[in-house]
């Protein structure tokens, strides 16, 4: 974990964010006003967040009125800890993490949106071909020609890309449950490139720019985009706790600054692209990130009622595998007033 601070002073004449008609969402705002001395927020170095280095590197953290922080994790898991045991008020990273911790309890919510319609099925050229003529069919077939299932690498169970996938196969495909249907074996986002390279695996559900990386390479094609298999669902989120939401002030002015950075991201994207290559690092180059701004798998939005039916959707998945009790309720799951009250 590597921690960055952004200490300032609040300059009296700081501009006041008007709070009047803010309810509390889950009974969690209101109460604020600039009570908080200072916010730490976490993030995951993945693409998909690419509003969070927008914000570090362009300077729309100092907007904030309150001193913020800045931590680094190398995975979803060690955030939700932190953020389980309050050393994290503010965190980016996959909606069904989110779940997860409101689920077992965390008072918190979704102030915006990151990304949606973020991962491509990715695989070897001949299995491509073969569901571009069979579709469906593929699986049986090529089980039935191999003498096995089709290997698929794929972050671990609940996760995220692992939700979307079983959704294809078992809703959007309608060939079974993922366990019948293909063999999944845990491979990390980071490294799924060279395990799909390496013939390790078959195909992969892989976000950006990891996507483009694969799709490069003339041994591998394209078998579907997320925004077809479950148009608009959510992949990475904006999520805070409720000592940010109890400060309206603070919630709005993190959710005007987040819809800065989706405008900002729109309107300059090789700027914000070289923006996350120098702070992902581990490899993604500023090209490679410019890159991987023309893939459909890269669409970086605010609203968050623009991902609630495909997050209720992800939700019974997520309490399927485990991951979670039950589905977790809308209003339970988001905070809406802070980006309503800007609208």
């Amino acid at each position: 974990m590597v921690q960055i601070s952004r200490r300032r002073l609040l300059q009296t004449g700081t501009a006041t964010i008007a709070t009047a008609g803010i309810a509390g969402c889950l009974g969690q705002l209101g109460r604020g006003g600039g009570s908080l001395d200072s916010v730490t927020v976490a993030y995951v170095p993945i693409y998909p967040n690419m509003q969070h280095y927008v914000m570090e590197l362009e300077g729309f953290y100092e907007n904030v009125p309150t001193d913020v922080s800045i931590e680094r994790f190398s995975s979803g898991p060690s955030v939700v800890k932190a953020f389980a045991s309050g050393d994290v008020d503010v965190a980016l990273f996959g909606i069904t993490p989110a779940m997860v911790l409101v689920d077992k309890g965390t008072d918190a919510g979704v102030l915006a949106a990151n990304s949606r319609n973020g991962f491509k099925v990715m695989g070897t050229t001949e299995l491509a071909d073969l569901y571009e003529q069979e579709g469906a069919a593929t699986f049986e077939r090529f089980e039935k020609e191999r003498g096995r299932k089709v290997r698929f690498g794929a972050p671990p169970d609940g996760s995220v890309p692992d939700i979307v996938l079983r959704y294809w196969l078992q809703e959007d495909l309608g060939v079974g449950e993922m366990e019948s249907t293909i063999n999944k074996s845990k491979v990390p986002p980071a490294k799924a490139v060279q395990t799909i390279q390496s013939g390790d695996i078959d195909a992969t559900i892989i976000q950006e720019p990891f996507a483009t990386i694969i799709g490069q390479d003339d041994g591998f094609g394209e078998l579907a985009w997320s925004g077809e298999i479950l148009d608009n669902h959510p992949v990475t989120v904006l999520f805070a706790n409720q000592r940010v939401l109890d400060d309206s002030a603070v919630a709005q002015s993190l959710v005007e600054q987040h819809i800065s950075a989706t405008e900002f991201t729109a309107d300059s994207p090789d700027v914000a692209a070289a923006h996350a290559a120098s702070v992902i690092g581990s490899g993604v180059s500023e090209e490679l990130a410019k890159a991987a701004m023309d893939s459909t798998a890269s669409e970086f939005v605010s609203d968050p009622h623009a991902i609630t039916d495909q997050a209720a959707t992800m939700g019974e998945f997520v309490a399927n595998v485990g991951n979670i009790e039950e589905p977790v309720a809308t209003e339970d799951l988001f905070a809406f007033d802070p980006y309503d009250a800007l609208q």
